[in-house]
């Protein structure tokens, strides 16, 4: 075997899957050891007389690594059939353009669109406007979902307002539903398998790294990479976005992967499969509305059969977490609030009993109902500090207060001290469910009909009528949750 057949063959076994290649660029130790065996295995066949052809070559491919040793500090990334085009060039012009980036302008998906449309956030209680992006483009272990419904959420609302600090700016809507299109260059091969293009996905709102502290001990709802890129800084997880408007240039951050847009970048973590028989437009809600709701009473509250449960604000988020209860055969469901029309729902929705918080002493009432115990499990789901002290002073002695309704930022709840001591109330925030492992479990909850997606959603709207309806789940007009339809 020649010298450099050898060297095709060590090329050849390069684990290109390996998980210690999760950044997007090849680094300096890993580049050197590759050039050490190549020259190795060369110098092995030195005593061999090779073919002129074959000598070059090797030299073409030497030098090839040693450039790309020397500028392994730069986030450019090299996609493997990129390099091993490279590599069997045989121009030096061409190998030198093959280790260029391609840039976002001349990007063509499948020789679709080069560009598409988003909703953008500028500043706060200002209207979204539509403009135009450069297609985004996914990177290692990253999906690009070309987006079929987005759902309306209360934390959209709260960074529209302000209310959340948040970068900007940005493309909000976070409950998304859509079909893969495309894979990011190194993707691992499993992931590929999992979610091939053409696969129809529900992403969740919390997209886990995987490989965080927490993330590897499966509480994907703490994961360190999603609070401390995308929350913080609007980006994913190489601290960059993947937005950027066409023509100018500009970076729009992500909250979440940014769904209010015809396509989204999403960590493949953060997906799973929705099979033919859920549709797109209802199916959104499960990546929050019903992920949150899980999350709070499966994880949180631990809810179990028999038990009596409360949930104080009953939107979309609430109104979940009433089916989910259902779901886990609670006996007493009780819902609580401001709105006959929402109270009107619940019951639809699994509420055993209604309290209207306005005409009625909703913590008195929840007492009075259980018999004057008061519940195994509250939920708040609003984010108000007066709901906060409702939801405390609403459980049993050893019961969980459970708080997943986000407000404005800074804001505190109050609470008996004592009797949180001598009652041991037990008083926990839950943000979300874990994607991994409960979107599959969602999916098929909702395919079995043990979760009514229908019922939750009340509402469609065009893409353009996005703004409108932020505007509406401002003024509580919306019972339920709305889902806007983006193709």
């Amino acid at each position: 075997m020649s010298g450099m057949g050898n060297c095709e063959g060590l090329y050849a076994s390069f684990d290109l899957d390996n998980e210690e290649h999760e950044s997007s660029s090849y680094q300096l130790p890993t580049l050197t050891f590759f050039t050490t065996q190549i020259c190795y295995s060369f110098s092995l066949h030195s005593a061999t007389k090779l073919p002129k052809t074959q000598i070059m070559g090797f030299n073409r491919y030497n030098k090839l690594v040693r450039t790309l040793i020397n500028t392994s500090r730069s986030t450019t990334t090299y996609p493997c059939n990129q390099w091993r085009r490279s590599l069997m060039s045989s121009s030096d012009d061409t190998k030198t353009k093959s280790f260029s980036t391609i840039s976002n302008s001349s990007y063509h998906l499948n020789g679709g669109p080069s560009y598409m449309r988003g909703a953008v956030f500028w500043e706060p209680n200002k209207p979204l406007t539509f403009e135009d992006f450069e297609m985004p483009r996914p990177k290692v272990n990253e999906v690009l979902i070309k987006t079929k419904a987005c759902g309306v959420c209360h934390s959209d609302l709260h960074v529209l307002k302000g209310e959340l600090p948040f970068p900007s700016p940005c493309v909000v809507g976070h409950e998304i539903t859509g079909e893969v299109v495309e894979h990011g260059p190194l993707t691992d091969t499993k992931v590929i398998e999992r979610l091939p293009v053409g696969a129809r996905v529900v992403g969740a709102f919390i997209m886990p790294c995987g490989n965080c502290f927490f993330c590897t001990k499966g509480q994907d709802d703490l994961c360190e990479a999603f609070f401390a890129y995308n929350r913080a800084k609007g980006t994913l997880y190489d601290g960059e976005t993947r937005l950027f408007l066409r023509g100018s240039g500009k970076p729009v951050y992500m909250y979440s992967m940014g769904g209010m847009a015809e396509y989204a970048v999403v960590p493949a973590h953060g997906l799973a499969i929705l099979p033919h028989s859920l549709p797109y437009s209802e199916s959104a809600i499960i990546g929050c509305a019903v992920f949150t709701a899980y999350g709070a009473m499966a994880h949180a509250a631990q809810v179990r059969p028999g038990d009596a449960v409360a949930v104080i604000g009953v939107g979309g988020v609430g109104s979940s977490c009433l089916q989910i209860a259902r779901a886990f055969g609670a006996s007493e469901i009780i819902a609580v609030d401001i709105q006959d029309e929402k109270l009107e729902k619940a019951k639809m929705l699994g509420a055993t009993h209604v309290v209207n918080a306005r005409t009625e002493d909703a913590v008195a009432k929840i007492k009075e109902i259980t018999g004057g115990m008061g519940v195994d499990t509250a939920v708040e789901a609003l984010g108000n500090p007066k709901t906060f002290m409702q939801c405390v002073q609403s459980v049993r002695d050893g019961g969980k207060a459970v708080m997943i309704g986000l407000t404005l930022s800074g804001a505190k709840g109050e609470i008996d001290i004592n009797h949180l001591v001598r009652r041991q109330i037990k008083v926990m925030g839950s943000y979300g469910g874990r994607a991994r492992h409960d979107l599959p479990k969602l999916v098929k909850l909702a395919e079995s009909g043990i979760f009514n997606l229908g019922a939750a959603v009340s509402r469609k709207c065009k893409f353009e009528e996005a703004g409108k309806a932020y505007e509406d789940l401002n003024h509580g007009s919306i019972v339920g949750r709305a889902v806007v339809e983006i193709m």
